[in-house]
């Protein structure tokens, strides 16, 4: 396995050295310019909703974060959008629906809120092709058991698309957030294709544990490993070794652009898993970094 990249200009050549057709990222962000400036300015205030600051790498142009994705090698990515409030997700949808129909490598996602309304907007998106759905319980402040969205989750359990769920902790607790909370609902809909963002960030042991139980739950490495997340929520000691006994259940995702380092870092804590274990190597980053994220997105 050759070395992993330094730099971002060393990304793409690392991805072909291992044979693989590009990369494909399960979750990054692009949301209309008003929201995303929104998100920037939370950001930009990081030391006090955090304790930490968190300095945006790729505070970009959306032109200009496109074109950095392909010069990474990132061949396909879920544009994720997702709401705070009601009225907002059903917009936010159409948006990103648009979004991935025009932006090469983009592929059609959607996002719920519990709300009336919310089983016709997805089931309208799901109809026209959407295939990820992000779920963000912190952000949103909602219960993922609400009644409003038991439909819906159905809905995305049997077209088999994936909702991308941010349902732990971290980087700080929501009154809804907990994997013993989204558990409730892999129970009431065991066949929900479900992929723990940031892996259950900070209860990795619980992720691993549902993704061990549920055949369709998988996690993404979002930010997972990096110096940044580690000073925040450490893995486990043994975490190579928990990964080579879950196969093909971990995606690539990294929360580009809005993540406070360069991508390359990211691609490098996922390669450190695949060398400290035997049972990994180069076809356990295959599997993450193309094969099983590609698998999910489909189409």
């Amino acid at each position: 396995m050759t070395e992993a990249p330094a730099t971002d200009a060393e990304v793409a050549g690392w991805v072909r050295s291992l044979g693989l057709p590009g990369l494909v990222d399960l979750h990054v962000h692009f949301l209309p310019e008003q929201v995303m400036a929104k998100i920037w300015a939370y950001f930009d205030k990081a030391g006090t909703h955090y304790g930490t600051e968190w300095p945006v790498h790729y505070r970009l142009p959306e032109v200009d974060r496109i074109a950095v994705l392909d010069e990474l090698g990132v061949t396909t990515f879920a544009p994720l959008v997702y709401a705070h409030k009601p009225g907002m997700a059903r917009w936010l949808t159409n948006w990103a629906m648009e979004f991935g129909s025009r932006v090469t490598g983009a592929v059609p996602t959607a996002t719920v809120y519990p709300e009336p309304g919310v089983t016709g907007y997805l089931g309208d998106a799901l109809l026209a092709g959407a295939r990820c759905v992000k779920v963000h319980v912190q952000v949103g402040r909602f219960d993922p058991r609400d009644d409003l969205l038991d439909e819906a989750w159905g809905l995305l359990a049997e077209a088999g698309v994936p909702a991308v769920v941010h349902c732990g902790h971290g980087p700080i607790p929501g009154e809804f957030t907990g994997l013993d909370v989204f558990e409730q609902v892999l129970a009431r809909h065991p066949r929900l294709t479900a992929v723990l963002a940031h892996a259950g960030m900070p209860d990795y042991e619980v992720a691993l544990d549902l993704a061990a139980r549920f055949d369709r739950v998988y996690l993404d490495t979002t930010m997972v490993g990096t110096a940044f997340a580690e000073r925040l929520a450490p893995l486990p000691a043994d975490w190579p070794a928990r990964l080579a006994d879950l196969g093909d259940r971990i995606v690539l995702g990294t929360d580009f652009p809005n993540i406070p380092y360069p991508y390359a870092v990211q691609l490098r804590a996922i390669a450190d898993w695949a060398l400290a274990d035997d049972r990994l190597g180069t076809r356990f980053l295959a599997r993450v970094l193309h094969d099983t994220p590609a698998r999910l997105l489909g189409g």
